[in-house]
């Protein structure tokens, strides 16, 4: 077992997974790209809904390496978000969804009195603290190019048409009207927005 685990943050609802195929993907492609791992795991054959799971919406959190670690289950309450800060770090990785996240909790514990962050890499925009983030300038909305973590949710809009791609520098964010905060858990249309003077 590698000492370094990986995780999958899968919704549930109605007993069904979400976007499976998606985590399916970055898992698969993780392990490779990590430890060398050639064999694919079909997470449907892998992962059993246990019965105490209800129709609400569940996360399912799951640990792997190798081999699955272990796997929780949870029902899923969505965070307020009325506020965002702005913090600097131009050497932060995140490029796998680790399990540990010692670099990423040290920039959120400057959050001061907002209730997320937005992080800077090198001036370009990257993602939140939980979420990716996308902009909207008035009319079409654009994630950037400068993500840290490639998000299924993320990935999903992305092959829809619902956002696009786009260099966002932090100097660009007063261009636009709105910040959206969305990830595996927190769909499209229940993704909290903000106006865009909400990040300071």
């Amino acid at each position: 077992m590698p000492h370094t685990l990986c995780i999958e943050t899968i919704a549930v609802q109605n007993r069904q997974f979400k976007n499976i195929e998606y985590h399916e993907a970055r898992l698969n492609k993780t392990r490779k790209k990590l430890w060398g791992y050639n064999d694919y795991w079909k997470l449907e054959d892998l992962i059993k809904i246990p019965n105490e799971v209800s129709n609400d919406l569940h996360k399912c959190r799951l640990a792997y390496g190798e081999e699955i670690d272990n796997i929780r289950w949870e029902p899923y309450t969505a965070r307020t978000i009325q506020k965002i800060r702005i913090v600097h770090h131009d050497s932060v990785d995140y490029s796998y969804k680790y399990d540990q996240r010692e670099e990423l909790n040290d920039l959120y514990a400057q959050r001061g009195d907002a209730d997320e962050i937005l992080i800077i890499k090198k001036g370009m925009v990257t993602d939140s603290f939980y979420c990716n983030v996308a902009f909207l300038d008035g009319e079409k909305w654009y994630t950037p190019k400068t993500y840290l973590l490639p998000g299924t949710q993320r990935a999903l809009l992305l092959d829809s048409g619902v956002i696009r791609e786009a260099e966002v520098s932090e100097n660009d964010i007063q261009k636009f009207s709105h910040i959206k905060l969305f990830n595996a858990m927190v769909g499209w249309d229940l993704a909290p927005m903000l106006p865009i003077g909400m990040v300071d």
